[in-house]
């Protein structure tokens, strides 16, 4: 596949993402992937705001005014936006940054009990008291090409991680994002008391993602199920955490200067599930009490050669 045509405008990727239908466990082939994927994962069938209108801002007001409600949009956000306080997301949207350098700081952006959203290309930063980008209690959620960054300045608890995905969400896919420099960078499934609304949801897709500097959750999984491939851990103390009988998969990824690479143990009253197979762990230790019974993702995907995981992710992931 040629450069230019793996580079294709991530805008017009989200434009032509309609209504998929990936149904059917199949077994992964091993092939390139390109950024300019279509979606795939629990997410498929997310189409935001296509069908809609097409809307650019460049300020806060503007930008709360064309992300409420439910009638399907595109939004353009051009530049940075500074925000003091979380931006609540309608259903039926795409958020999609201009250019290398578009999006928001200060604090961060939440759909909460909507659904059928996408976030693309953008830049998200010190997002303090608040996620970057959460997912409450909603569906059909496409996070895909974005940079979200904290810093490691403050303590854990003074920004609240980069994608937290709680309260019975599902059908998330997170795709060639980079998530850096973060204490607790995504948490899926806010507490252990949380088992009524989460079990049986919270299923989740991580794919060419490049986690940098993390120290924790990346990500961390309690209840739901949890498919985790082909991406790049890079200087990350704990890795990929499954807790509370969640069930991953977790296959041909890349860790270079870390930790624990995956752990089913600690900081849960119950301990989780992972499967492994085709992962680089460059040293990084494992902590795996249980293996569980995901072993076939119930949809068609690409699978990357671990070998080409470094190349691609840092080549292509990010805004």
């Amino acid at each position: 596949m040629t450069t230019l045509v793996r580079r294709i405008s991530i805008f017009w990727v989200s434009l032509f993402v309609l209504a998929l239908s990936l149904g059917g466990a199949a077994l992964p082939s091993t092939a390139s992937a390109a950024p300019a994927d279509p979606l795939v994962g629990f997410g498929s069938g997310t189409t935001g705001g296509a069908g809609g209108s097409t809307v650019t801002v460049n300020n806060l007001s503007s930008f709360q005014s064309a992300v409420s409600g439910s009638t399907a949009r595109i939004v353009q956000v051009s530049g940075i936006i500074s925000i003091s306080s979380v931006v609540y997301i309608g259903s039926n949207k795409s958020i999609i940054g201009v250019g290398t350098n578009s999006g928001f700081t200060g604090s961060g952006l939440e759909v909460k009990s909507n659904h059928n959203v996408i976030f693309q290309n953008l830049n998200i930063s010190y997002a303090v008291g608040q996620a970057t980008i959460r997912v409450w209690g909603s569906d059909h959620v496409w996070i895909d090409h974005n940079t979200l960054y904290t810093d490691l300045n403050h303590g854990a608890d003074y920004y609240d991680g980069l994608i937290n995905i709680t309260k019975g969400s599902d059908d998330v896919t997170v795709s060639w994002n980079i998530l850096r420099n973060d204490y607790e960078t995504s948490l899926i499934g806010a507490s252990d008391s949380d088992g009524s609304l989460d079990s049986g949801h919270e299923k989740v897709t991580f794919h060419h993602n490049w986690f940098q500097n993390a120290v924790d959750r990346t990500p961390s999984l309690r209840f739901g199920t949890g498919h985790v491939y082909n991406n790049y851990f890079q200087s990350v103390t704990n890795g990929i955490h499954s807790r509370m009988g969640a069930q991953m998969l977790v296959e041909n990824n890349v860790f270079r200067s870390s930790g624990v690479a995956v752990t089913t143990t600690g900081s849960s009253s119950v301990d989780g599930y992972a499967n492994l197979r085709g992962n680089d762990f460059g040293g990084a230790s494992l902590d795996i009490t249980r293996t569980g019974t995901f072993t076939t993702a119930p949809y068609s995907y690409t699978l990357d050669a671990t070998s080409s995981v470094i190349s691609e992710v840092t080549a292509f992931a990010g805004a």
